[in-house]
């Protein structure tokens, strides 16, 4: 066979290794944002842990491959375990939630200095070769911007949902409005807007203050005719939460970040419920 159609064969046959995948997961939804530091992998894993708490069956693939930090927020060590003979690969299980993540796979604190090619590849790989089995929901936590992994996870996942994470300041804003462009220029069906870090609740006086601003992501989501899920306040033991490897919405329940979580992925299954996702919509 010659070069050119073997690469054809392979290609062809991991496009229909990601169907069977899809085929069994009824919702896909991408997490990302305009800029990073605001708080993306935080919001996606609680909201991950969010949907499992209300009884769904969720798998997170962390799409940020030079930067993974989910397995460190949900406190996965080890390996995950990948058949040699076809290549499959298994998810790590944390509390009910399934994970796959490139981390695990590096030794420690190597960086992954790859072109955009080969970290398009890992995400198609993780949607190819690991066995995510029936899904309810599959979260993918994207990089920052809008570069190469976006477009990979657009095109191959093709998910029903875009969520934008943004913090109310207009400098993340702006950034935040290109991310919802991009979302609809990939036709992603429904896109939603979160505010993050909507206020810090002071650890001692418990009153909420305005540190970025607040409402920002509410009215910018209002102008561009996308869905607003909600706020999340800055809290302490949010970010001690995700050191040590216990997301807020697991050790924390009655915290405000914890609820307003809790509320977001409520949100989440009725937007899906009266728009009638189906798995190909």
């Amino acid at each position: 066979m010659e070069p050119n159609k073997d690469k054809a064969k392979l290609i062809e046959e991991q496009n229909q290794k990601i169907k069977d995948t899809l085929d069994q997961i009824k919702h896909r939804i991408v997490v990302f944002s305009g800029k990073g530091g605001v708080g993306k992998t935080t919001v996606s894993v609680n909201l991950a842990y969010a949907l499992v708490l209300d009884q769904y069956k969720v798998g997170l693939l962390d799409a940020d491959i030079t930067g993974p930090n989910v397995p460190k927020m949900v406190g996965i060590t080890d390996m995950p375990w990948i058949d040699p003979e076809n290549r499959h690969i298994m998810p790590q299980e944390k509390e009910g939630l399934q994970i796959i993540s490139m981390a695990p796979l590096l030794p420690q604190n190597q960086p992954v200095i790859w072109r955009g090619p080969l970290r398009s590849n890992a995400i198609t790989q993780f949607l190819s070769d690991v066995v995510w089995g029936e899904l309810d929901f599959l979260l993918a936590d994207l990089p920052p911007g809008t570069g190469d992994e976006v477009l990979t996870a657009a095109q191959k996942m093709l998910p029903q949902m875009a969520i934008v994470v943004s913090t109310p300041q207009e400098v993340s804003l702006m950034d935040c409005r290109r991310a919802v462009n991009m979302a609809k220029q990939l036709n992603i069906p429904t896109i939603c807007v979160i505010e993050n870090m909507s206020g810090l609740i002071c650890p001692h006086c418990k009153k909420e203050i305005d540190f970025f601003g607040k409402g920002g992501g509410e009215q910018m989501a209002k102008e561009m005719g996308v869905d607003f899920l909600g706020s999340v306040p800055m809290e302490i033991d949010t970010r001690k939460s995700s050191d040590e490897g216990t997301p807020t919405v697991l050790s924390k329940k009655k915290s405000p970040s914890a609820q307003s979580f809790m509320d977001i992925s409520e949100k989440i299954a009725k937007l899906i419920s009266a728009k009638k996702m189906n798995r190909f919509q």
